[in-house]
């Protein structure tokens, strides 16, 4: 991959990756640390980027192994809730955004793998086979993860 590609790839994947950064760390100043880390990593590993796999699969491959290496790292068992919910892509106005308060805070209480599958399938649309690929879980275990995930929003939804 040449480093105009690299680039180009980048722009069209940075705002993607710094919403999941954010879903899976709750902090916006964190979340942007871990993602200029995630793209120094993916320019270093960019000469062996194989085209058959979609770039923003292997973008957040390398970004939910750089949350997984900062929470080993520092031993972080409890992340802070997010204080807001994470923009929409095309921008939302504050009055809109409280109205899914409910389903950021049922999100935040989910744990790490949940979370994660919750928002690589709903949210950025990849498919069981992707997410498996990107969080380094067999197809099953990533189906497992959503049920519990699902039923746990549901409760949580609930309340």
């Amino acid at each position: 991959m040449t480093r105009e590609e690299f680039i180009s790839n980048v722009r069209s994947e940075q705002k993607h990756l710094r919403m999941f950064l954010l879903g899976l760390c709750g902090d916006p100043a964190l979340a942007d640390d871990l993602a200029q880390e995630c793209l120094m990593k993916a320019y270093l590993a960019s000469s062996g980027y194989k085209s058959m796999f979609k770039f923003s699969t292997w973008l957040l491959k390398i970004a939910y192994n750089t949350f997984l290496d900062h929470q080993k790292l520092y031993h972080v068992r409890n992340r802070s809730p997010l204080e807001s919910a994470p923009d929409e892509p095309g921008g939302r106005e504050s009055d809109a955004s409280f109205e899914y308060q409910n389903l950021y805070q049922a999100l935040d209480s989910l744990v790490d793998k949940e979370r994660s599958a919750v928002m690589l399938f709903y949210i950025y649309g990849f498919s069981i086979r992707e997410i498996s690929g990107i969080m380094d879980e067999s197809r099953q275990a990533v189906r497992k993860q959503l049920q519990r995930a699902r039923s746990h929003l549901k409760e949580k939804l609930k309340k």
